[in-house]
């Protein structure tokens, strides 16, 4: 059984990743986090909310100590979110683009992603509480691939981060976009977690026309590489799928860069 996250659902938001997390259930994209135009949680569901948990969260000096997981019943799985501060009740029906409350920035995820909410799905009679077992996503939106020679200018920085201006979106809001590969997209964190996909078929995984990984059901084993940035080593690509603004995101503590800089990416094997 795999759930397809329609357009609808994925049009509330400004981005969304199946494979940019450390998370477990992101290895072979069953969990989806989507990111909201502001600090609120717009629901992805409609449904009525069964279980509101709050965990520990890994401490971190950016994040917040505690998380909460919203348990959602759909009529047909039970969705499982995370990363918010719940305004909703147990046993209290909500709608699609109902708001479920504030976004949490919790120690789940590296200091350069911006705060989103987590979904997957459970089938019922599962435990919607443990870390693994969300069913498979199937994305129900078109996903335009846009291409990239590498190349592009800093417009807008973070202490750990860095975005480029390319690729650009050519009609920002009005579909999705994310980094070209054999005409798929690439999504996920280059090298830096385990996995990431390519949306939208094609076989080969390639960025700035060099190999990155190899492909099997739609799922990337990244190889290994490293991401340069003006020839200096940085802890990866943060790729993912874009209705407004898009360009190529640079991570890791040791990304220093300037807006107007010019920065070219290169991806260096470092296998056999």
């Amino acid at each position: 059984m795999a759930v397809t996250l329609p357009e609808s659902m994925l049009a509330q938001y400004r981005r969304f990743t199946l494979f940019n997390s450390p998370y477990a259930e992101h290895d072979d994209g069953r969990a989806v986090d989507l990111y909201p135009e502001s600090e609120r949680a717009p629901s992805p569901v409609a449904g009525t909310v069964k279980a509101i948990k709050r965990v520990r969260a890994p401490p971190k000096d950016y994040a917040a100590e505690e998380d909460a997981m919203l348990v959602i019943d759909t009529g047909e799985s039970l969705a499982r979110i995370l990363h918010v501060d719940p305004v909703v009740e147990e046993g209290e029906t909500v709608e699609p683009g109902d708001d479920l409350g504030s976004l949490i920035r919790a120690g789940f995820f590296a200091p350069w992603v911006p705060n989103h909410l987590h979904l997957g799905f459970r089938e019922y009679g599962t435990d919607p509480f443990r870390a693994s077992g969300s069913l498979p996503l199937d994305v129900g939106a078109e996903v335009r691939p846009l291409a990239w020679d590498g190349t592009g200018t800093v417009v807008e920085t973070g202490e750990t981060w860095a975005r480029l201006d390319s690729p650009a979106h050519p009609d920002p809001g009005e579909y999705f976009v994310g980094l070209e590969s054999d005409g798929g997209v690439l999504d996920g964190g280059l090298p830096h977690y385990a996995f990431g996909g390519l949306l939208g078929g094609g076989e080969r995984a390639e960025v700035a026309g060099e190999s990155v990984g190899t492909v099997e059901d739609g799922v990337v084993a990244w190889d290994g590489v490293t991401v340069l940035a003006n020839g200096e080593a940085i802890t990866g690509l943060a790729l993912f799928c874009a209705r407004g603004s898009f360009g190529i995101k640079l991570v890791g503590e040791d990304v220093d860069f300037d807006v107007g800089e010019s920065v070219s990416v290169s991806v260096e094997s470092f296998d056999g």
